[in-house]
């Protein structure tokens, strides 16, 4: 068995202190260069799942009254930024209480990046097509499907989310039943 002390010091593998050091420099000067990109980008990435949440938690509000051929709710608390899923119960008719099943519960701050409900930029736009003047537009601060998947007792409204950023998208319903997002771009929505 040979030994590494008998080749020339050319002939050992390795890393020299000057290439580890420029290897280190190089990496945290990449660093400090994506960290601020990615603080800016973090809230708005926050802030779209938990609209994509949102939206899918109305489908299946909707989807379970269709399936279940009675009522099903999504509740909304714009006080603790937060919403339910509800369904009717035994009886399948949300309108009654007592007998209601909460199926999902969620709080927007868990998502972090200060959500909450609530325009954000849209409500400080003059002369726009939708004026916003609440957080939660359905009546009653939530939306009730029936058996067919349309909005019961309602032509539809949304919910409006923001971030600490400002940014906000809106996800409602259509009295059709249909659910929407809408995304605020800074002058109109999307």
């Amino acid at each position: 068995m040979k030994s590494l002390y008998r080749f020339p010091a050319f002939r050992v593998a390795g890393f020299t202190k000057i290439e580890l050091l420029a290897v280190i420099s190089i990496l945290s000067i990449s660093a400090s260069l994506a960290v601020p990109g990615f603080i800016n980008w973090l809230p708005n990435y926050r802030l779209k799942g938990a609209v994509r949440d949102i939206y899918s938690d109305l489908q299946l509000a909707k989807s379970r009254a269709i399936r279940e051929r009675g009522e099903c709710a999504v509740k909304f608390d714009a006080s603790a930024n937060s919403y339910q899923v509800v369904s009717g119960g035994p009886d399948r008719i949300y309108s009654t209480p007592g007998d209601n099943l909460v199926l999902k519960a969620v709080a927007l701050p868990d998502y972090g990046s200060g959500l909450s409900f609530g325009p954000g930029s849209a409500a400080r736009k003059v002369g726009q097509n939708e004026p916003i003047a609440d957080s939660i537009s359905f009546p009653g601060d939530r939306v009730i499907f029936n058996s067919l998947g349309m909005t019961a007792g309602t032509f539809g409204g949304y919910a409006y989310v923001q971030n600490n950023q400002n940014s906000c998208f809106a996800v409602g319903t259509w009295s059709s039943g249909i659910v929407v997002l809408r995304k605020w771009n800074g002058s109109a929505w999307e």
